[in-house]
């Protein structure tokens, strides 16, 4: 197996630090954590924290009989994202979307598209700590195949109510067009540029799109908008300094691109990037994306 560089594994232990906290029956627990098992907060996983909250509040109010409301009320759907439910015996209760034929099955044995146990894990979570997240692989309604999914959920009494969403992947078109928008960025203003660029609120960090920047002499991190706890260190994989490489490829053009391992701060896991790059003065600039297992 590869080794995985140093600044992999600390950027993976950032992004994945997380806390679990202790619950009752009620399961009386707060947004906060489950946000803070989350690799990062993008758009769509704050939705599904919004969604989940919504329909973990009527079941509270309405008890188990409310689970039926999360099939027929428009309230707890939100366009792709929908609230379905099973109870801790794995008896599949309710679903708003594409789940919906499971209702009345027993769920323990049934796999992912790439044959994991996820209800298991999600039914074991929810006894010892009242929530959690799980990723498996399902069926996207939108292309039909096996992919991603990260579902967050919470136990209320004996009801698992739960919510999922697929993590965005960004295209090769994509990051080039991000990549241009940070090179314009660093020439109009080097400063302002360089602290949007670390800020993980900011333009410049979308998803699986971040933009790094290197100081090209070093090879050190000025910017990192996925992990910018990076600055300062050097950018090398499995103990190989890349910056050297990169000018090498980038020598005749001043633009290159290469693919290595890397965390996907959406997934949380080492994938294989893809990733263009520029040389400004004394600086290197890129933007990569994360491309799909064969």
């Amino acid at each position: 197996m590869k080794k995985v560089s140093s600044l992999v594994i600390i950027a993976l232990l950032i992004l994945l630090i997380g806390r679990v906290g202790a619950f009752d029956d009620t399961a009386q627990s707060d947004e906060g954590s489950l946000v803070a098992d989350l690799p990062i907060i993008t758009e769509d996983a704050q939705r599904t924290i919004s969604l989940l909250d919504k329909a973990v509040n009527h079941i509270k109010e309405r008890g188990k009989d409310g689970v039926s409301d999360f099939a027929t009320q428009s309230r707890f759907t939100d366009n792709e994202l929908y609230v379905f439910a099973l109870d801790t015996e794995g008896m599949f209760l309710a679903s708003g979307g594409s789940s919906a034929g499971l209702i009345g099955d027993n769920v323990t044995n049934t796999p992912d598209t790439h044959g994991k146990l996820f209800f298991r894990d999600m039914i074991a979570l929810a006894k010892e700590h009242g929530e959690g997240i799980v990723e498996y692989y399902w069926t996207n309604p939108v292309d039909s195949r096996g992919e991603p999914k990260r579902t967050l959920f919470k136990r209320v009494g004996e009801v698992i109510v739960a919510v999922g969403y697929y993590p965005s992947r960004s295209t090769d078109y994509q990051a080039r067009a991000f990549l241009d928008e940070a090179t314009k960025a660093l020439i109009t203003d080097e400063k302002d540029a360089l602290t949007e660029f670390n800020h993980h609120e900011s333009p410049f960090v979308k998803n699986d799109l971040y933009v790094f920047v290197l100081d090209k002499r070093t090879g050190v991190f000025l910017a990192h908008g996925a992990t910018p706890y990076l600055v300062g260190k050097v950018f090398n994989i499995e103990g190989k300094p890349m910056v050297e490489d990169m000018l090498k490829l980038a020598e005749d053009t001043g633009r290159g691109e290469i693919s290595y391992p890397w965390l996907n701060p959406t997934s949380g896991k080492v994938e294989k990037k893809h990733t263009y790059y520029r040389i400004l003065d004394n600086k290197l600039v890129g933007v990569g994306y994360y491309q799909r297992a064969p």
